[in-house]
């Protein structure tokens, strides 16, 4: 069955945006959070964990973005409002840090991109590829409707 106009471009899209799982297992493994001698190791414990849930969670939506049969507008929804909700724990950490005395940058390990710290850069792009991949996304017809039946008597 032919996919319908704009259901690869979401897939692509959506894939793109799969990056927000694994991208943190990358950076944050090193001295600077989880093998951080002056991080308690409770906290640890903490960040492991989400790391191991991030990771599952990037993996679980590659499978309804690809491989999940038949492909439907329903599979790239799931992965829609997985990756809507993990962006907006972010923004959400970001809005309320002063709080908590969270900070968005630490000097001795962020860098900046166009003079914005490097994680609200990338979850900035990350977020308005997800803005792109929902208009496409709204655009697809479902594949599969199911017809209407009338009671057997």
């Amino acid at each position: 069955m032919k996919l319908p106009k704009h259901y690869r471009t979401v897939q692509i899209l959506l894939t793109l945006g799969c990056f927000e799982f694994f991208g943190p297992i990358f950076k944050d493994t090193g001295t600077s959070h989880l093998l951080n001698p002056e991080w308690v190791g409770h906290a640890r414990i903490h960040l492991a964990w989400l790391l191991g849930f991030m990771f599952f969670s990037g993996l679980a939506n590659l499978y309804f973005i690809w491989f999940k049969k038949p492909q439907t507008k329903e599979n790239l929804t799931i992965s829609v409002i997985w990756q809507v909700t993990h962006l907006l724990g972010f923004w959400f950490a970001v809005i309320f840090a002063p709080m908590y005395s969270g900070q968005l940058v630490d000097h001795q390990y962020h860098t900046f991109i166009f003079g914005i710290e490097e994680n609200a850069f990338v979850f900035g792009v990350l977020s308005i590829i997800l803005l792109i991949a929902i208009y496409y996304l709204r655009k697809i017809e479902p594949l599969f409707q199911i017809p209407e039946t009338s009671p057997q008597y």
